[in-house]
């Protein structure tokens, strides 16, 4: 295959996960509208949320990270060697269906103890101990699913993987709207039950079809006289304990950071009912910015990959403060505009049916405080995937994680009683941008040389930035009046925000931003611009001003394939998954 097909299959490969993502995702988000029209922000949506837990905590450790890092690399071995995925498929699949099977049973059976332990203040305990029963369905639904999405992604088949979560929240949807009317909250959970089945129903032809894929025939080995190598053990019983020793930082780091909501809610329990609730509508609203300015971080992750796999500190780096500076960007200006426009924001998403003007009140408030840790929540999933990047794994960004949980569940605990959801939400904020720094600054030590002051620097222009564009946008709201309609509002505050943020933007002087955007324009731009720059096979574009790694005397060549790419195709970016929708 040329570059240019491979280029053009890629490009095809991604835009049509984008679009299934992106339709998932915000199916997702209306799922959450239809629940709070339904039922508001209640004891019963406590009690559903906290049963929410579990599928929230096994989407990323079976479906995204841990699965996909653990399966993807050893069925693409299998695969390079001509051996194809059938036989392995039949010896993995059915012990990882057994053994998750038996940690749904065990979390029906201990359904009580779970909720006691995650929320013991609840006022909804018996719906909370159905809902958590329902819910425990995920574990060895979303197993499957991940098992078949990694197997599938191994072999260059992404449409189907791509498509899980908008079955997943069609089929809660569909369910929401056959029971809720007669079971109330617990309709919801049979829903993500019956959902998460459709996430392997989604892949299964294609699932069959890579299995029933003949295996291409290795190469033989050329003759030899050489006297035979002792037997080595097989691969498929070394690679997958070496991967698990490997996933093991991934799946602690994930728990920890998921640790957060654990905390959030077991504290939010001794408090009034609802206040669970109000606090995770906040959170689903908070976190769309945050997701969009990861999409950044996506892209430009495997050229990131790629540079760790060369050892070029230099250029990993560059990448690093660029795509912090436009990420941090994005979501300050996010955060700007939620800050000054909070309560329309709620007041249009939400105040339908049983989700009151009080609810709204609430839910703003704790909005507007969780907005002040976007900046902290992107910087954390930035720097953790440069972390990951490397060859070896590595503990420390779960280390780092867990001090900011530390700073989380202090501040909660301390507070919550005098100031309720507020501090929880100021705690969560405090904690993840404690993180944020941390793993910043760990970077320096066994990443690359990242510099430190000049990213403050741009960080704390941006966040001045960012406070100018929210009085700005305060002044716009001020000058609308209360009586304006918050749609009206929404869309004359967030123009005036956003027309603050880039002029002052532009204003402040040249700085990674700017580069960041000079450089996107050269590459889709004229002509000319096109000669001056390259595109590599993991997806980078760079232009010789971006090359840290032209050192004197390096032999070009070198780095060049037989086709006369710039650089070959790398494993260490391959088949990483790079970001994840909201379950």
């Amino acid at each position: 295959m040329t570059s240019v097909a491979r280029a053009t299959s890629v490009g095809r490969a991604a835009a049509l996960s984008g679009v299934l993502i992106g339709a998932g995702t915000g199916l997702g988000f209306v799922r959450d509208l239809v629940v709070a029209h339904l039922f508001g922000a209640s004891g019963a949506t406590d009690a559903f949320l906290v049963a929410w837990t579990i599928p929230e905590t096994v989407s990323p450790l079976l479906i995204e990270d841990a699965m996909a890092l653990l399966m993807v690399p050893v069925v693409t071995r299998l695969l390079a060697r001509g051996d194809g995925a059938r036989a392995f498929a039949a010896t993995a699949l059915p012990r990882l269906a057994v053994a998750l099977s038996a940690g749904t049973l065990l979390l029906i059976a201990a359904a009580p103890l779970i909720v006691d332990v995650l929320a013991p203040g609840l006022t909804e305990r018996g719906p909370a101990v159905q809902c958590v029963r329902l819910t425990a369905v995920t574990v060895v639904t979303f197993g499957v699913a991940g098992f078949m999405s990694a197997t599938l992604r191994a072999h260059h088949r992404f449409g189907p993987p791509a498509a899980i979560y908008l079955a997943y929240n069609a089929g809660i949807l569909v369910l929401i709207a056959a029971l809720a009317a007669h079971i109330g909250i617990i309709g919801v959970a049979v829903g993500v039950a019956c959902g998460s089945l459709l996430m392997i129903a989604v892949q299964a032809p294609a699932f069959v079809r890579c299995l029933r894929t003949p295996p291409t025939a290795a190469p033989a080995a050329p003759p030899t006289t050489a006297p035979a190598a002792p037997p080595a053990p097989r691969e498929r019983d070394v690679a997958p304990r070496i991967l698990l020793l490997a996933v093991a930082p991934v799946v602690v780091y994930t728990v920890t950071r998921q640790a957060q909501v654990f905390v959030e809610r077991f504290l939010a329990s001794d408090l009034a009912a609802g206040s669970i609730s109000h606090l995770n509508y906040a959170q689903k609203v908070a976190q769309v910015p945050m997701v969009l300015s990861l999409l950044i971080v996506t892209v430009t992750f495997p050229g990131l990959a790629r540079a760790m796999a060369d050892g070029d500190t230099a250029r990993v780096a560059h990448r690093i403060r660029q795509d912090l500076a436009i990420a941090s960007a994005m979501v300050l200006a996010a955060a700007a505009f939620l800050i000054a426009f909070a309560p329309a924001v709620i007041k249009v998403l939400f105040e339908h049916g049983e989700f009151t003007a009080e609810d709204t009140r609430r839910t703003a408030g704790i909005l507007r405080v969780y907005a002040l840790g976007l900046w902290g929540q992107s910087a954390v999933g930035l720097a953790a995937r440069a972390f990951f990047a490397q060859r070896r794994p590595t503990w420390r960004p779960a280390g780092f994680l867990a001090v900011g949980l530390a700073v989380t569940a202090a501040i909660g605990g301390a507070f919550a009683a005098s100031a309720g959801t507020l501090a929880l939400a100021a705690a969560n904020a405090a904690g993840i941008t404690v993180a944020a720094v941390l793993l910043l600054a760990g970077l320096r030590r066994g990443v690359a040389p990242v510099p430190l002051r000049p990213i403050a620097g741009d960080v704390l222009r941006l966040m001045l930035i960012a406070a100018a564009a929210c009085a700005a946008g305060l002044g716009t709201g001020a000058l609308l009046g209360d009586g304006t309609p918050a749609l009206v509002r929404l869309a004359a505050g967030g123009a005036g925000t956003a027309a603050a943020f880039a002029a002052l933007t532009v204003l402040a002087g040249p700085g990674p931003v700017a580069s960041w955007i000079t450089a996107s324009w050269n590459t889709a731009g004229p002509s000319g611009a096109l000669g001056r720059r390259t595109r590599t096979d993991s997806g980078e574009t760079r232009d010789p001003a971006h090359r840290t790694d032209d050192t004197p005397g390096r032999d070009r060549a070198a780095r060049r394939d037989p086709a006369g790419g710039e650089d070959p195709p790398a494993a260490a970016g391959a088949d990483v998954p790079l970001g994840r929708p909201l379950p």
